[in-house]
Formats: C-alpha cells, sequence, structure tokens
C-alpha cells in the first residue's frame, strides 16, 4: 500500500470509529455506586459535603445552613493510552491485525473509572474524607464539639449476623440536627470470593433450616478490583442524589494521533501512534452513605455447612 494523507486519515477515521463503538457499548459499573459531577477546573472543592439539612418547624427567622463549613477538595489528573502502529505494518496492509487493539482501548477507557472508584474501597479505611476521619471510621463526629461521635465500619466477616447489624448502624446513623437521616441500604458490595456467600445472604429461602429475614433486602455487587481484598464487604445507600462516591469529570476520554511525517516518531522510530486522553479523578463522597467491614473478625460467619443445609432444603422443596 501507497501510504498518503489520504490513507492515513481514513485509517485514523477507522481507528476512532472502532474506539468510539467499543466505549459507547461498554458498561462500567461505577454509576451505581457515585455521582458524575462535572469539572470546570483543575480541582473541586466540595463545601456542601456532610451538610442534609432537614425541614423543621419555621418558628422565628430562618436557619441558614453554611454549606462552605468543610473543604474536600478532589484534584483532577491526566489520564493515557497510546498505541504504536508500525509505518511497515500498513504499507504491507497488515491494519487488520490492529483492530482488536482499538477496541480494547474503547472497553480500557470506558472501565478506567471503574479502577478509580473501587480502589477507594478498600482504601477507605485509612483515606480521609470530609470530616478529617477516614471515609469508613468508628470515630466520625456527630457535633463540632466532637464530643459524641458515629461509626461506619465494623470488623465482622460477611455473615447474616454482620450483615442485619451493618443494616440496623446505617439506619440510625444521624445528622448534626440528632434527627435520623432516613438511611436505607440497597446495595451489597463484595469480592468475587465472596460472591456465593453474598448470593446466599440475599437470595436464598433458607438459611440453616430457617427463614431467611435478609432475602431481597438489597441488590448484589461484585466488584473484580475488589479481589485483593476478599473479606472486605460494603453495604450502600444508593437511591439518593448524593451517593457515597464521586466521580469529577473534568475530559472525557477523546480520541488523538501523531502520523505527520515530520512527528518525532514517524521520523525516529518509523511508527505511528494513536492513543486517548482524558482528564478526570474520583474522590469520597457522604460516609453515612456507607459501611465498609475489614471481615477480620470470624464471629458469627456464615458456614459451608449453613450453606449446604440451605441448599439442600431448598432442593428439597
Amino acid at each position: 500500500m501507497v501510504i498518503t494523507s489520504q490513507n492515513l486519515q481514513g485509517m485514523k477515521s477507522g481507528f476512532n470509529a472502532l474506539f468510539n463503538k467499543a466505549y459507547t457499548e461498554t458498561t462500567p459499573q461505577y454509576e451505581k455506586v457515585a455521582m458524575v459531577v462535572p469539572s470546570s477546573g483543575a480541582d473541586e472543592t466540595y463545601g456542601w459535603l456532610g451538610q442534609l439539612p432537614a425541614l423543621r418547624e419555621w418558628i422565628g427567622e430562618r436557619e441558614i445552613h453554611n454549606l462552605t463549613a468543610t473543604g474536600y477538595t478532589i484534584k483532577n489528573k491526566d489520564y493515557e493510552l497510546t498505541i504504536s502502529v508500525g509505518r511497515n505494518d500498513i504499507a504491507d496492509d497488515k491494519i487488520g491485525i490492529y483492530s482488536p487493539l482499538f477496541q480494547e482501548m474503547g472497553v480500557s477507557a470506558k472501565m478506567h473509572p471503574d479502577e478509580l472508584i473501587f480502589s477507594l474501597f478498600a482504601a477507605g479505611f485509612a483515606n480521609i474524607c470530609y470530616d478529617g476521619t477516614a471515609f469508613f471510621s468508628s470515630r466520625h463526629p456527630m457535633t463540632e464539639s466532637g464530643n459524641d461521635f458515629q461509626s461506619n465500619m465494623g470488623t465482622q466477616k460477611l455473615s447474616p449476623q454482620s450483615y442485619e447489624a451493618a443494616r440496623s448502624q446505617m439506619m440510625t446513623i444521624k445528622g448534626e440536627s440528632g434527627k435520623s437521616l432516613k438511611i436505607i441500604p440497597d446495595l451489597l458490595v463484595v469480592s468475587p470470593q465472596k460472591e456465593a456467600t453474598a448470593r446466599q445472604i440475599l437470595f436464598a429461602d433458607l438459611i440453616a433450616g430457617n427463614t431467611n429475614v435478609n432475602k431481597n433486602t438489597s441488590d448484589l455487587l461484585v466488584v473484580p478490583e475488589l479481589a485483593d481484598t476478599p473479606e472486605y464487604w460494603f453495604l450502600l445507600s444508593t437511591k439518593r442524589a448524593i451517593k457515597p462516591f464521586i466521580f469529577q469529570m473534568r475530559e472525557k476520554p477523546r480520541f488523538v494521533s501523531k502520523t505527520q511525517d515530520n512527528d518525532d516518531n514517524v521520523f525516529f522510530q518509523n511508527a505511528f501512534l494513536y492513543g486517548c486522553n482524558a482528564r478526570y479523578n474520583a474522590g469520597y463522597g457522604l460516609w453515612q452513605l456507607a459501611y465498609g467491614s475489614t471481615g477480620n473478625d470470624s464471629a458469627n460467619t456464615l458456614t459451608e455447612s449453613d450453606t449446604q443445609t440451605a441448599e439442600q432444603k431448598r432442593g428439597d422443596e
């Protein structure tokens, strides 16, 4: 093939089409747990985090809530992925061998926010959120005085009992006014290694011969990114306008190329470069909407014999 500017433009359009098609057809999971917030600068400060004001009886003057009491800031970062296509491969009409790579580039670009968001889960036992404590902590200050604390973390392994305790703990969390925040957990997030246990808790009719009172109380999300911390599990409230995590979008992934004869990569490496650029970041939202357990305590675990007994009883019905 004779390489011309028209050929190169056609190749770019073709690779771009493959990238865009794969990007559009790929469905990530992060939007189930994170609110997508548009960004217009190098960073964004979320002064309203922690403010969930409730209606009150209007007596006297209005009570004005300060929405700049916190200063939690998320800085945008640049991300890229680049593929080199040899000039000789183009001249030898071997363009087709690169098509799957550009499709995978589109998939990778769409799925990358999952990597950012779900890395925050395991790190949440150490990473600080808006109130100055770890996102998952037993010492979230309930008031500005810091004398009262609330917890959104545990240490028990995933079991029917620990799941029930987590639900109860989330639903009793109060706001600064001392009133219930009316939080209803609806999503259990686990590692691939804990999928069977989670399905038993949420969907089995019987557990250890008893009626499963937890059946259908939450949806299930199995996250491959949690495979390195298999005992960790999380319970979230995701149906409100505010979600437990934030994905901050500054610039969506876009397809770019360097294919001019005077480009250094063409001159020195005899190769054309194609890639995608993006700019965004992820961070923590409201801790009140999430519960996390490290699974270090073996108390109240769902044993293998319990699972087998329940499965056998379901089979007998």
